[in-house]
Parts: C-alpha cells; sequence; structure tokens
C-alpha cells in the first residue's frame, strides 16, 4: 500500500536493484509497457548512475544517467509507480542527479521527454535543442 508521508520515502544509488523490481515500475509506463526482464537487466549493468526511491523495500521510482562524467550526461528513464506520484518523488530524483557528488563536473544534462512542463520547473530548457534522433526501427528515407 502506498504511503502517504514523503518522508517514509528514501534513496539510494544502486545499480544492482533487482530487475524484477524495475520491470513493475516500467510497466506502468505507456513509453516502457514492452520492457523486458532480459533487457531491463542489461541497461542496468551499462548504467552509470542509478538512482531509486524505496518505501521500505518497494521499489517506488527511478531515474538513471549515461555520462561521460566531465562534459555531458543523459538522465533517462524516470519514472515513479503510480500510487507514488503527486508527492515530489520524481523531483527529489532528478535534483539528487543534478546534485550528485559523481557529476558534479558535468557542465551539460540533456535528456528527452513528453513531459517538458515537469523538466522546466526543475530548471531544463527546450530553446536550445539542436539534437536529432535515429531510428533502428524506421528505415532511412532515401531522396
Amino acid at each position: 500500500m502506498p504511503s502517504t508521508l514523503k518522508s517514509a520515502i528514501t534513496f539510494s544509488e544502486k545499480k544492482d536493484l533487482s530487475p524484477e523490481q524495475l520491470l513493475k515500475l516500467f510497466h506502468q509506463a505507456p513509453w516502457a509497457k514492452t520492457r523486458t526482464l532480459e533487457d531491463a537487466r542489461e541497461m542496468l549493468r551499462h548504467t552509470d548512475v542509478a538512482l531509486c526511491a524505496w518505501d521500505g523495500d518497494q521499489l517506488v521510482g527511478f531515474g538513471r544517467v549515461l555520462t561521460d562524467f566531465v562534459y555531458r550526461a543523459t538522465i533517462w528513464d524516470v519514472i515513479v509507480d503510480k500510487g507514488y506520484q503527486k508527492q515530489g518523488i520524481g523531483t527529489d530524483i532528478v535534483q539528487r542527479i543534478l546534485n550528485h557528488p559523481r557529476l558534479k563536473k558535468v557542465e551539460l544534462f540533456w535528456l528527452c521527454t513528453r513531459r517538458p512542463g515537469f523538466y522546466e520547473k526543475l530548471g531544463f530548457s527546450s530553446k536550445e535543442q539542436t539534437g536529432m534522433v535515429w531510428s533502428r526501427n524506421k528505415p532511412a528515407r532515401t531522396e
């Protein structure tokens, strides 16, 4: 049962968390419903920094970073259990990433999102977008 008190939530950096627990979170989100246990395990193995939010031993929030630890870092997969949303847990995860001791030299954090308003409140800007995406699932156009 979800906690109603934010103070009951604890945070940790943990790359060796159970992929099964993470998959329970992922399957709540439309953008991650098709993720598999094997892929989640592999993703965690190659993640540089992983931040977790816990209610006791239940994983209720997650966010991860890929980085060179100096110039660039990308934030991925920030997710909070539906029963724990609107308590500031997602904000705490992002703030803990931005202030993480191992990431203190990173000059630019980048992310992709379908919820820009959430991140704009945390100081992210979409005004300097120069990114492009290549998708393995979409063939290149030949002109």
